[in-house]
């Protein structure tokens, strides 16, 4: 793609010409090295260190779905960063959360919300939610090579579905394989034991700010097992990054609000150390 002259103001011409409404389509065919997973990498021995960054949630409830991370980013066995954001908007009705190799999934995402923008702009309408969801699972396919190179970015994807009416869940694999979750998910280090306690927390019913403390307290056992995830800060007041996406739009809820939600959970956590108990039926 050539560069804009200086002094004449001229667009370049590739800008100009028709094609494909996808930014990701006219990126690969006028400036492919500028895509995430074209970048050639410098031959290395041992393991690549880069920032990670664990674990991320999303719970579904009747009226759209919540989408939640914790803040730590570790390098290797140190915490590298202790307020790292791994959840993002993608559009207005969608949001995204990131875990695997930090640098790449930012520059991932980033791009994921360019290409949703640039859709709506050509278009002159937004891209339905199952389009998003393939579009996510296009652009991690494409990071395939760095991802067989250890810096793997693996998305978990929310949104409120216009036409269905209610809140839907996609996790991914690190070739694209794209899945629809039913009520919950977690991705990262600490997916596993934030499974665990979803699953016996989720309900059918769960209100908007049920629907948030059952994540918040997921992203809690997690920390509780897996060195990688950090819980609450009570004292640095760093608490989890937490969206809601309804009819309404996306909604990041603000400090204060989810510093309600993770004292009460620390509160509960004091009188029963290993979390709500689930009925025994």
């Amino acid at each position: 793609m050539a560069p804009n002259t200086h002094g004449t103001g001229r667009i370049p011409a590739a800008f100009l010409r028709p094609g494909s409404s996808s930014f990701l389509d006219f990126l690969a065919d006028h400036a492919p090295e500028q895509l995430p997973g074209n970048r050639t990498l410098p031959p290395v021995e041992g393991a690549i260190e880069a920032v990670h960054g664990t674990t991320i949630v999303a719970v579904a409830f009747p009226g759209g779905a919540v989408l939640a991370g914790d803040r730590r980013a570790t390098m290797g066995n140190m915490i590298a960063q202790r307020d790292v954001e791994k959840v993002f908007p993608a559009d207005d009705y969608s949001a995204v959360g990131i875990a695997g190799t930090a640098g790449i999934a930012v520059e991932l995402v980033k791009l994921f919300q360019l290409e949703l923008e640039h859709f709506e702009k050509v278009e002159g309408e937004v891209l339905s939610l199952e389009g998003k969801a393939n579009r996510l699972s296009t652009m991690i396919r494409g990071n395939l090579g760095m991802a067989m190179q250890g810096l793997a970015v693996v998305p978990l994807f929310a949104g409120y579905d216009l036409d269905r009416g209610k809140g839907r869940i996609f996790s991914y694999d690190v070739t694209g394989g794209r899945s629809e979750e039913l009520g919950f998910a977690a991705i990262g280090s600490g997916s596993i034991f934030a499974r665990g306690s979803l699953k016996k927390l989720h309900r059918e019913d769960l209100t908007e700010q049920q629907a948030t403390t059952v994540a918040v307290q997921a992203l809690y056992d997690a920390a509780d097992d897996d060195s990688a995830t950090s819980g609450p800060d009570l004292v640095r007041r760093i608490y989890p990054v937490v969206s809601v996406i309804t009819q309404e739009g996306f909604r990041r809820l603000t400090e204060d609000e989810v510093g309600e939600v993770a004292q009460a959970v620390y509160d509960g956590r004091l009188r029963l150390p290993n979390g709500p108990q689930a009925p025994v039926l």
